[in-house]
């Protein structure tokens, strides 16, 4: 059995509180274009909301908390751009992992990192070692992670493992696979910046995912502006193909009606 399940196979729990929230930090660089500085003090800034956004989901009870840091496609940036991610990529590392396993939060690292070099490769793998039992919160940084090559890798890893199954297998079993198996699809899609697309982020796990775009860029999103977000997720109805009046049956969304009766009320 897969660890996670499927939003397209069965229908998952729900609750007020997202389980998962899965973020698009966008708008660094055009943060740091409003003030007249060099993109690099945006990054900068944002390693600062990171923190904030971090100790704002552990306090709300969210699980699972995974930033898309890096694309497979961010390759394509002017090398110095590039570089300085790099070396803030160590600091973050050296600075911050220690911090994360004093407050309970497991950090886990999911992307292609044969593009990495050996010391961020090393700082990662031992971070995950370090905080592998921490259970307040799991933060995940996607790296150098694209949503087709998730899938690509995980049927490439499934066909190693188990060739037999080329050209008849099910999701069951690809699921475990998948660079992120062990948490569960994420409840809520958050992007910054203004955009309103998803960049070949967990192509294959937002399939049910509530979205979220906001203007706001990702410098200035704080504690409240995530409330706002989680305001947002309490006015869906997560349906998952059935219609609304199953919904209204469903035990599992009493929470979530409750919640908008009271913000209407």
């Amino acid at each position: 059995m897969p660890a996670v399940i499927s939003s397209t196979r069965e229908i998952p729990a729900t609750g007020i509180i997202p389980r998962h929230v899965a973020i698009i930090m966008d708008g660094n660089g055009r943060w740091a274009k409003n003030r007249f500085l060099p993109r690099v003090a945006g990054h900068k800034r944002a390693m600062e909301t990171v923190r904030g956004v971090v100790k704002a989901c552990g306090e709300r009870g969210i699980d699972y908390l995974t930033l898309f840091a890096f694309s497979s496609e961010n390759w394509r940036r002017p090398k110095e751009e590039i570089s300085v991610l790099m070396q803030l990529f160590i600091v973050a590392l050296e600075q911050e992992v220690v911090k994360l396993h004093e407050n309970g939060i497991r950090f886990k690292v999911v992307g292609d990192l044969s593009k990495f070099e050996p010391k961020i490769v090393e700082f990662i793998r031992n971070g995950e070692k370090l905080t592998a039992a921490n259970t307040r919160l799991t933060l995940t940084i996607a790296a150098n992670y694209g949503g087709r090559w998730d899938i690509m890798q995980a049927t490439r890893s499934m066909l190693a493992q188990h060739p037999e199954l080329a050209g008849s297998f099910e999701e069951e079993d690809l699921m475990s696979h998948f660079a992120m198996s062990y948490a569960p699809e994420p409840d809520l899609f958050i992007r910054t910046g203004g955009e309103q697309r998803i960049s070949n982020f967990l192509l294959w796990q937002l399939a049910y995912t509530e979205l979220y775009f906001t203007d706001t860029l990702w410098p200035d999103f704080d504690a409240q502006a995530l409330d706002l977000a989680i305001q947002s997720y309490q006015q869906r109805e997560r349906r998952f193909g059935r219609t609304s009046e199953q919904l209204k049956t469903s035990p599992s969304a009493e929470g979530t009606r409750r919640v908008v009766a009271d913000q209407s009320a």
